[in-house]
């Protein structure tokens, strides 16, 4: 079976199963994502070179495919150690065609790659966006492997159309987000599996054993007359 990208099924499968899932008839009135953005803070101990801030840039260009912007404060606030004008992140906003093709990669692809990675976290903002932190981003398969040093995480921030969590939560599934399981489900299946198993052959022998008791005590109460 051919695989199927996530723009075809965002235009078939997807409104048919939300459809049925929300109730809601109308096809323009359904949960639909707005923007993808991809975000990388920069660390003013770690991260404050030219070099590294560069290799972060290209790094979430071959990412996303589109070239990231850097994000500088407004003001300087003294506590936080800033000044008017400096790069404090580097970001790329995602919109229609290159979202959907960065989306799939990154469900189909790169989560997986994942070391024991078990799923994410289902809780979102309380208004339908959902926000998905990355320790490490080599974990996109179109970076080149990089040292230790150059490792760094980001923070890629989904944000929909829809009225609440719940709207929000139906699309996410729909469109395969891997969700972890339900903590009390999971819990339930562990007990489950942990339980001691009844042994079959064991009451079926004592079934048995009473079988042939009771047919010995009807025997000796009526025995052959012949």
């Amino acid at each position: 079976m051919a695989y199927e990208t996530l723009h075809k099924r965002l235009r078939g499968p997807i409104i048919a199963n939300l459809t049925k899932d929300l109730g809601i008839k109308n096809p323009n009135a359904l949960p639909r994502l707005e923007k993808v953005v991809v975000n990388v803070g920069i660390n003013k101990s770690k991260m404050d070179s030219k070099e590294t801030q560069e290799y972060i840039s290209d790094c979430l260009a071959i990412i996303t495919g589109q070239r990231p912007v850097k994000t500088k404060t407004r003001k300087a606030i003294s506590n936080f150690k800033t000044r008017e004008g400096m790069v404090v992140g580097t970001m790329v906003t995602l919109r229609g065609k290159k979202m959907e093709e960065f989306l799939d990669r990154l469900l189909s692809y790169s989560l997986p790659r994942i070391r024991d990675f078990r799923g994410l976290p289902s809780k979102l903002d309380g208004k339908g966006n959902y926000a998905i932190g990355i320790r490490d981003h080599s974990i996109f398969p179109e970076v080149p492997a990089p040292d230790a040093k150059q490792i760094f995480g980001l923070q890629i921030q989904l944000t929909t159309t829809a009225k609440n969590d719940t709207e929000a939560m139906a699309l996410l599934k729909q469109i395969g987000v891997p969700f972890r399981p339900d903590k009390k489900a999971e819990d339930d299946a562990r007990k489950a599996a942990a339980a001691p198993k009844p042994k079959v052959e064991e009451a079926a022998s004592k079934t048995v054993e009473k079988k042939e008791d009771a047919s010995v005590e009807e025997t000796e109460e009526n025995p052959d007359t012949n």
